[in-house]
């Protein structure tokens, strides 16, 4: 057989090993999508630009979900 059955959790690399950190860098990067979106939502307004604004709202929307999502241990 080519690959093992099982792969024990000692043979993982250290940052898959711990989900923990995946989580926290998933968290950043949504906590990022967020500030960009107000910034987006804000130029797209300002430069009356349609598909910017509704865009940047869907994303604000999504990141706040996902937000109270991680809070409330859904996620």
């Amino acid at each position: 057989m080519r690959y093992p059955e099982q792969i024990q959790a000692s043979s993982l690399p250290p940052l898959y090993a711990e989900a923990g950190t995946l989580q926290d860098m998933l968290l950043f990067t949504v906590v990022l999508a967020l500030f960009i979106g107000v910034i987006l939502l804000w130029l797209g307004r300002h430069g009356r630009v349609m598909w910017l604004t509704v865009w940047s709202a869907g994303l604000i929307v999504s990141s706040i979900l996902y937000i109270g999502a991680d809070l409330m241990g859904y996620v």
